[in-house]
């Protein structure tokens, strides 16, 4: 039995700072406006605190446990994730490269019982990020790998500028870099119909200062977020401590299972759920990425 599974989820996230299940208490109502309208103006939102401050070393050891079973792939990689050799015009954005160095641990090496295990298949958990992102409801990734994934990013290395291929992400700060890893990101820098290379070019050349905005995040804070429109990163990490988050993965709809191609690249594997539903993705947008 792990450290946290003999505590209850309303002893693991401060309820009375952020009601899970009080569906039409005032308190609830309260943060989920709160974080509705942060998003539609900036495009993320935090929830400081939203695990108990006292978990936080549970939350560190836990995932600092399973972190040795990253699969770590250090590779160049442009912000829309095509091939780097793609035909494009020479001032294009996805033309600027970048090396890659993070690692990702799988769905199926974090326990159940972890924090951030219980966390992701709660259902009270699910509600509550689906009001706030202003949605009926969410659904866990059908994907046996990707649903739930640990990022590390390691000292010396860094997760460069990128747009995420889901409209929202969840995530929480589990360890901090001892210096670096900030996350900094360009609010809705584009839309579904517009790429805005040009402010998207400034940004990647230095010159898109005033676009950016950077995150001062604690272990155990919620993270909500709009990666698909907005170009983030986080920048190289240094010291000797790596740099731990959770990313919870939702969907829209049921039965979300990642490609082939992005899911080798991830974790250095696809299992037979990825082999059955290649080719059978729905895009949202016409987007680059």
């Amino acid at each position: 039995m792990s450290t946290s599974e003999a505590i209850a989820l309303d002893q693991v996230v401060d309820t009375a700072r952020y009601p899970l299940t009080e569906l039409d208490s005032a308190e609830r109502q309260a943060v989920v406006s709160h974080a509705r309208r942060e998003l539609a103006a900036l495009g993320c939102t935090v929830l400081p605190d939203f695990i108990r401050p006292s978990l936080r070393d549970v939350l560190r050891q836990e995932c600092s446990a399973i972190a040795p079973s990253a699969h770590f792939d250090a590779e160049t990689v442009n912000v829309y994730n095509i091939a780097v050799d793609s035909q494009l015009p020479q001032d294009h954005p996805g033309r600027r490269t970048f090396l890659r160095g993070n690692a990702f641990v799988a769905r199926d090496r974090i326990p159940a019982s972890a924090l951030i295990g219980r966390l992701y298949s709660d259902t009270a958990f699910q509600d509550f990020v689906a009001r706030c992102f202003g949605l009926p409801r969410l659904h866990e990734l059908a994907d046996p790998l990707s649903g739930l994934v640990l990022n590390v990013v390691l000292p010396g290395m860094e997760h460069p500028w990128h747009f995420d291929t889901n409209e929202f992400t969840v995530s929480m700060l589990t360890q901090e870099a001892q210096a670096g890893g900030a996350f900094e990101y360009c609010p809705n820098i584009r839309s579904a119909q517009d790429e805005c290379f040009d402010d998207v070019r400034d940004v990647l050349d230095g010159r898109g200062e005033q676009l950016i905005r950077r995150l001062a995040l604690q272990p155990g804070d919620l993270q909500l977020f709009k990666g698909r429109y907005s170009l983030h990163r986080v920048s190289p990490v240094g010291g000797e401590a790596a740099r731990h988050s959770a990313i919870f993965a939702y969907s829209e709809r049921p039965g979300v299972i990642g490609s082939v191609a992005r899911t080798r690249q991830l974790f250095g594997r696809v299992l037979p759920e990825h082999l059955a539903a290649e080719g059978r993705a729905v895009r949202g947008d016409r987007l680059l990425d």
